[in-house]
């Protein structure tokens, strides 16, 4: 008999060579489906060999043998869906207790054998009784027995889970199974923001991909299987129209799937830039298509997702039983919601008069309904819109007809879904062809995370959802937008805000001005509304910008007010930044920007309005010292040496609990044995870190501390620096823990602190711990090349130089400019950290000799930098 070493080497070299076959004709013809069967088929061969040498040759010779067990594919493996690194599903099935027994040993080996031959390997023991019971902690195993294929074993015991324990399974927990499906895939499109417009999207488990393909057909057996008690003809499950789209995805998504298995040589589905650029090269999945780069592509790929996932989502929504019992409450309330044109069933919305959709105004009132109650269209309300499209591309609403149902359905709470439904049925860009453009568009950059035109969408659901927030900073744009004259001008303004991206150029927004001026001509705007709208575009970056400036500082407030000029745009712009910055990504609004930006808001308003808030924005230096000493009567004197010589802005940024712990602290010095030369304070709040530093100033102070922290494996995002007349400094820096070092070892904080007090003292090599950590840190891959910039502004401040510079973020980045600047004799007086992506955005208010930097300062100092930065 052959040797199970033989046959493993034996094995070894087919599934090689094999594996080699299947990647050169699929480098050839691009064709996934093919691909796919040809690695089941090898990995089907290479199971059932190992199965006869070592389960059948375990017990007597039988060829569907041994009796009462049998191997079972499940899963991808069941469904014929090997791609070139999948995971490969398997049920050894049991009749009962006896034959499991009997064969756990031979299962070990058999299992250790395909582990050496570097198949991964997902196997499963049950009894044919326990594949008949749901367990409500495993759900997934009953999913993965609804594609399950007989490979080797008892046939007849195979026949028996099929045709008897499934079918009984699927009509007894038919409920239940839905129900589960229907959560667990909701959780997976929460994870990914609810849209299948990712720049960088997963074609396996994001929102239109191949796991959305699954659930479809998994939701329409089950149900199917619980009528029929049978199983169906898996031809009849969907509407042929349905199925066309998904049969056409399918082929394309399976391309892609193993495109990007074979390129990454292993299991990754991430469709990165770098995957697209080859994939648009290649055309994968695409050999018909018109494509010349990778946007192109990516439109494909959009077009195949988004419907995938709109037949998914249907399904979730038309069957009930997929609904939990507080989103099948919710329905039930929203079915009570109907008009004279519309009905809803289930929270779906039909026609009652489906030959009315003709008359346009009926159909821009069916998205009015929409965007007003939070409904779906139902699968023929869909399909009706679609009917009467054609004819009204021929003569589509404009003018005054068409602003008024669109300013009405942009205020709804809705909205975004109403336009999101617009969009995929190719509506809006009928009725606003300047937004055709940015359709399931992706522009590259390190920041943003979704396509263009999902982005404005997102930008507008953030604004209607700041009503229900229960977050203090949502809480006062939410009064902010309730103060608004003319909402439905800022969500237009929302709309096209990016169109020029449309275009690749320097600057888009020239190009979004342009397609702003054609659409409020469209909708025939009066020429004050268009003003409006063409200001908050053509301004839509420049109060994110005037945040990477010192907010407290007068000229800054002074220079951007005046830009504005008006105290409702002025609100209006500041709306739009939030939004505009929340629907970059879900992280990139934070609580420290979200403060900058209220600051910044309240200060222009301020000078606008010339009634200026002196005790909390502008800060009146005697009511401010009034009420401290009101608080602590007697640390007056304290309170005042400490005070004198700090910049006003120090009393706008701290409030009067953390103004007396910095007085108490900075009294403190030369008393406390430990820390006598320094004294320092670190605290969490909420989302980071914040370390409060209080010594006497020396040169490279800031430079020593920031590179302390970075040799940490901390990351600083934000820093403040203030120094009074004694010399005295008030250091904060913001960070947050990337190793997450304080959080699971609380004596960390202490050891840290003591780190931070020797590096003030001059008693630690700062350089050579930042080597240390960096020499320890794998350099991660970067996606985009940022180009150094540094700008110095003499005019922004009345007593500083401002430097800013924009560049590659790096671990060790702000500790080697700030020495940079203490190198050349600069006082560091405020600074401003900030990190988007791979971008630093570091902004130093700098002075010399208590005066601002000469010009030959500026150009030394501007050199310098750019050679240090230039440097690996």
């Amino acid at each position: 008999m052959t040797t199970v070493a033989t046959v493993r080497s034996e094995l070894s070299h087919l599934y090689v060579r094999e594996s080699a076959a299947i990647e050169q004709e699929f480098s050839l013809t691009g064709e996934g489906r093919t691909a796919v069967a040809r690695r089941t088929a090898l990995v089907d061969s290479i199971v059932q060999r190992l199965w006869n040498e070592i389960i059948v040759g375990a017990g007597p010779a039988d060829p569907d043998g041994p009796k009462n067990f049998a191997l079972v594919a499940t899963g991808g493996f069941g469904r014929g869906w090997l791609f070139p690194h999948s995971d490969i599903d398997l049920l050894f099935l049991h009749a009962g207790s006896s034959s499991e027994s009997e064969f756990k040993d031979p299962i070990r080996r058999f299992s250790q054998e395909l582990w050496d031959l570097r198949l991964k390997l997902s196997p499963a023991t049950r009894s044919l009784a326990e594949c008949e019971r749901l367990d409500p902690n495993n759900v997934e195993f009953a999913i993965s027995v609804l594609d399950c294929r007989y490979l080797a074993g008892d046939r007849e015991l195979f026949s028996r889970l099929h045709d008897k324990v499934v079918p009984r399974l699927v009509g007894r927990e038919c409920q239940n199974l839905i129900q589960n499906l229907g959560e667990i895939t909701r959780a997976r499109h929460h994870k990914f923001g609810n849209t299948v417009f990712h720049l960088e999207p997963n074609v396996k488990d994001g929102p239109g991909g191949l796991r959305d393909y699954n659930v479809a057909n998994w939701l329409a057996l089950i149900s199917a299987m619980e009528k029929l008690k049978v199983w169906p003809d898996t031809n009849t499950l969907l509407p042929v129209s349905s199925r066309r789209a998904l049969d056409a995805a399918l082929d394309f998504q399976m391309s892609v799937r193993c495109f990007l298995h074979f390129r990454h040589g292993r299991h990754d589905n991430a469709l990165t830039w770098e995957a697209q650029d080859e994939a648009a090269a290649r055309k994968i999945g695409a050999s018909d298509a018109e494509i010349t780069n990778a946007a192109d592509w990516m439109r494909v790929y959009f077009g195949h997702v988004r419907g995938v996932h709109r037949v998914c989502t249907q399904l979730l929504e038309e069957i009930p039983a997929a609904w939990s019992s507080l989103y099948r409450q919710f329905q039930g309330w929203r079915s009570r919601v109907a008009s004279d044109d519309f009905s809803v069933v289930d929270g779906l919305i039909f026609l009652q008069q489906p030959a009315g959709l003709r008359d346009p105004e009926m159909l821009l009132r069916l998205f009015h309904f929409m965007a007003e109650h939070g409904l779906k269209l139902s699968t023929t309300t869909e399909y009706k819109v679609e009917q009467v499209l054609p004819a009204l591309a021929a003569t589509p609403p404009r003018g005054a007809e068409l602003w008024l149902y669109l300013q009405e359905t942009l205020v709804q709470p809705h909205a975004a879904d109403a336009l999101r439904a617009m969009n995929a049925l190719r509506l809006l860009a009928l009725l606003l062809p300047e937004l055709k453009g940015i359709e399931a568009l992706v522009v590259r950059d390190f920041y943003h995370r979704y396509t263009v035109d999902e982005h404005s969408f997102l930008a507008i659901e953030n604004l209607h959802r700041l009503k229900e927030s229960k977050s203090e900073w949502d809480q006062r744009f939410a009064e902010l937008q309730s103060e608004l004259e003319q909402p439905e001008l800022l969500y237009l303004a929302l709309l096209l805000h990016d169109s020029g991206k449309a275009v690749p150029c320097e600057n888009h927004v020239e190009v979004s001005l342009q397609l702003t001026a054609s659409s409020t001509e469209r909708l025939d705007l009066d020429s004050v509304d268009r003003e409006t709208v063409r200001f908050l575009v053509a301004n839509h970056l420049e109060m994110s910008a005037a945040m990477r400036r010192d907010v407290f500082d007068p000229a800054n407030v002074k220079s951007f007010a005046e830009k504005v000029g008006a105290p409702e745009l002025l609100k209006m712009l500041c709306l739009l930044t939030y939004a505009d910055i929340k629907a970059v990504n879900p992280e990139a609004m934070t609580p420290w920007k979200a403060d900058n930006l209220w600051q910044l808001y309240i200060a222009c308003a301020n000078y606008l309005s010339r009634s200026a808030d002196e005790r909390v924005h502008i800060g009146n230096e005697g009511g401010d010292l009034a009420h401290l000493r009101s608080l602590a009567p007697v640390a007056g004197k304290k309170i005042n040496v400490f005070l004198e010589g700090l910049p006003q802005r120090y009393l706008r940024i701290h409030g009067a609990t953390d103004v007396l712990a910095h007085a108490e602290m900075a009294a403190r010095l030369g008393q406390d044995r430990v820390q006598s030369n320094v004294q320092l304070n670190l605290k969490q709040v909420r989302h980071w870190y914040e370390l409060t530093l209080i010594t006497t100033d020396r040169p490279f102070l800031f430079a020593s501390v920031s590179g302390a922290l970075a040799a940490w494996g901390m990351n600083i995002v934000k820093a403040n620096a203030f120094s009074n007349a004694a010399g005295m400094v008030v250091d904060t820096f913001y960070f947050t823990d990337r190793f997450r070092t304080l959080e699971m070892n609380l004596q960390e904080w202490e050891r840290l602190k003591k780190s931070i007090a020797a590096v003030v003292k001059g008693e630690a090599d700062v350089a050579g711990m930042l080597r240390d950590r960096l020499k320890s840190e794998k350099a991660d891959a970067t996606k985009v090349k940022i180009s150094t910039q540094i700008e110095f502004d003499d005019n922004c401040s009345a007593h500083s130089t401002l430097v800013q510079v924009l560049t590659q973020d790096r671990p060790g980045l702000l500790y080697r400019m700030c020495s940079l600047v203490s190198k050349h004799e600069c006082n560091i007086e405020i600074a401003l950290i900030e990190t988007e992506g791979q971008m630093a955005i570091d902004v130093l208010y700098l002075t010399s000799g208590g005066a601002k930097l000469s010009a030959d300062r500026q150009a030394a100092l501007g050199q310098a930098l750019r050679d240090e930065l230039a440097a690996k």
